[in-house]
């Protein structure tokens, strides 16, 4: 059975593809994986699509029924504690539209753009495998344990579920990787945004827009979903087709021809603004706009893809898999799984999980929709970015997405990875394009270079690359409003327990200056930072967050007597803490030291702390729950090792 399951694979993958004879500027691919070279960027797509619909139809599923048991008998946080400010019973539609675009940042589009560097498999395989065993499993679980705990933050889950102590370190360990985090993403869009009026313009136009559709779907009870929908999409379209006209240079392009400056304090302000208003109002309804921009752009790329039918133009692995890559400085094994979040697993969404979105559940069911869901689409929108990158002449992405000094010394070792097409995207996008590290610009040229190929639409090369920039920094800021308003959360219940006013979620003078405070410790690296030095830390913090969250959510399975199903969310949490580890060690005495990079060396060891802390109080529960050999009732008749407070 297995030799028929793989030889079908292999056969399904080997389909249509046609060789790029004559293109190679690296190496080809030797062995096994040769027969995929210039593999169809069209059967990738195909084979994706089956992968996540399986999984969901029967992983997904299993995950809900047997390890999670959810239960539409419960009474869940958002109708418990209505407050019509943050816990406000949302329709599962909108409620997956918000959390997908918030889980949905930067992560699945930047991280397998540079992951490219590898090759295209390692990146294919590890978003597959990565995204329908650990990251959708991640994001449900996360889900329903906050949903179980009054909606509340992981440090309070981890408080209740191993002990204070522990939830106190994981308190401060999630603070401190969330504004790491925030200014990650932000960094991302302020690279993508700066100087750029019209895409600048259409980001912008999309907050009144949101304002207006929360303003219908909260006081139209019948068809205000559906109107506002209709309303806030024609807006958008409106904006996006006279926003290239109203913002060239000799009309109005000079009021959001912002510099990186500019940019850099526009976007902590919005997410103060995003954090302190109601959710109803601003947050939710953007991003359920956003989710409208993000799904359509990804399934016109995925057309674009079905009519042009464009090669995977890089090799299946290229020499930098062993390290000394001029984009990721490090082996493919473990730096892969650091480089590439969002798109296969990713501890920014736990904070979302455990944040905004569980406030929202309205029925426990709508877990595995929410959060296996939207985790599968964005791992599709991470393998749409990967081969997006990878339809690109290999010269041209690393001039892109290297330094000028490391591209000039690929270059010089060997000549034949001079620019190709790139020439021309300058000429008529009318920039530079050389240089623009971070993965945001190469997606735009590749969604660009894949567009330009559908007859008649040769002409309108800069329309869809300003068209993507736009598209990416929306999925950023999406991120960033929800990450703003959680991070407020995490200061207001880590004050409350000094002063217990800041407990009060309504209490305005608290909620101002937990969301001023917060916004400005991230702000503060985005005006002062950069993509280079930042993106890295993310990547190692993020990610250990990941594991912490998969072991802590295990910890409870094992607290509700379901040891036998918690492997499914063990075994990828410990896989997470292993390959982490290796790579934050590699990182800092490598990378960081070897350099005298010494603030970022200390950051990244302080992070590994406080999550080995985490770990060691959470291990040791579990060693103490596995002896408990007895069960109790809990308030709903389920049988479990003990009790703990909701």
């Amino acid at each position: 059975m297995k030799k028929f399951f793989f030889s079908m694979l292999f056969s399904i993958l080997t389909v249509g593809n046609t060789m790029a004879a004559g293109k190679d500027v690296l190496p080809a691919t030797e062995g096994f994986w040769s027969h995929f070279e210039g593999m169809n960027a069209l059967t990738v797509v195909f084979v994706s699509l089956c992968i996540f619909a399986i999984a969901y139809r029967f992983y997904g599923i299993f995950v809900a029924n047997k390890v999670l048991r959810l239960d539409a008998n419960r009474v869940t946080p958002a109708i418990k504690y209505a407050d019509g400010h943050d816990y406000v019973k949302t329709n599962k539609n909108v409620l997956f539209g918000h959390h997908f675009a918030a889980i949905a940042a930067a992560g699945p589009l930047v991280g397998p753009v540079l992951a490219a560097q590898f090759g295209f498999m390692p990146g294919a395989l590890w978003i597959l495998i990565g995204c329908v065993l650990g990251g959708a499993v991640h994001d449900m679980v996360v889900i329903f344990a906050s949903v179980r705990h009054k909606g509340e933050s992981l440090a309070t889950i981890a408080e209740r579920e191993v002990d204070p102590f522990t939830g106190t370190i994981a308190g401060f360990a999630v603070l401190f990787i969330l504004i790491l985090t925030l200014a990650g993403l932000s960094l991302a869009c302020v690279s993508a945004m700066h100087n750029a009026p019209w895409s600048l313009f259409i980001v912008a136009i999309t907050m009144p827009i949101a304002i207006i559709m929360g303003l219908i779907m909260r006081y139209k009870k019948e068809g205000g979903i559906k109107l506002a929908s209709i309303l806030g999409i024609a807006l958008l379209v409106l904006g996006i087709i006279s926003g290239h006209d109203l913002m060239q240079p000799d009309n109005l392009g000079w009021m959001f021809d912002w510099d990186k400056q500019t940019v850099s304090i526009a976007i902590p302000v919005y997410g103060f603004i995003a954090s302190v208003l109601p959710v109803w109002l601003l947050l939710v309804p953007r991003d359920y706009l956003s989710t409208y921009l993000k799904i359509g752009t990804i399934l016109m790329l995925a057309l674009g893809i079905v009519f042009v039918r464009p090669d995977i133009m890089m090799h299946m692995f290229t020499p930098f898999v062993n390290g000394g890559g001029p984009v990721i400085n490090g082996p493919v094994f473990p730096f892969i799984f650091i480089t590439i979040a969002c798109g296969a697993i990713s501890g920014f969404h736990a904070i979302i999980g455990t944040g905004t979105t569980p406030k929202m559940i309205g029925n426990e069911k709508e877990i595995l929709f929410v959060g296996y869901g939207a985790m599968l689409t964005e791992g599709f929108v991470a393998i749409m970015a990967l081969i997006a990158a990878c339809t690109m002449m290999p010269g041209d992405y690393f001039a892109i997405n290297a330094s000028h000094d490391a591209y000039q010394a690929l270059v010089a070792a060997s000549p034949n990875m001079a620019v190709t097409d790139l020439p021309y995207y300058e000429e008529h996008i009318g920039i530079d394009l050389h240089g623009r590290t971070g993965g945001a610009v190469s997606l735009a040229v590749g969604m660009a270079h894949i567009f330009k190929n559908i007859p008649y639409m040769d002409h309108l090369v800069a329309y869809w690359y300003n068209f993507a920039v736009m598209f990416e920094a929306v999925f950023i800021l999406t991120a960033v409003d929800a990450g703003t308003r959680v991070g407020r959360f995490f200061l207001q219940e880590m004050l409350g327990k000094v002063m217990p006013k800041f407990n009060d979620k309504e209490w305005m003078p608290g909620v101002i200056v937990t969301s001023a405070v917060f916004t400005f410790l991230w702000g503060y690296l985005v005006y002062t930072g950069n993509i280079s030095s930042i993106w890295p830390l993310f990547g190692l913090s993020n990610q250990l967050l990941a594991a912490c969250a998969l072991i802590v959510c295990t910890t409870m399975l094992l607290r509700l007597n379901r040891q036998k199903y918690a492997l499914c969310v063990a075994l990828p949490g410990l896989f997470m803490v292993a390959v982490t580890f290796w790579a934050g060690y590699l990182q800092v005495f490598t990378q960081y030291l070897p350099k005298d990079q010494i603030l970022l060396a200390v950051l990244g060891i302080i992070v590994m702390i406080l999550m080995l802390i985490v770990m060691f109080g959470t291990f040791r529960k579990w060693a103490k729950l596995m002896k408990i050999k007895t069960t109790v009732k809990d308030e709903y008749g389920e049988e479990v090792k003990a009790l703990a407070t909701e």
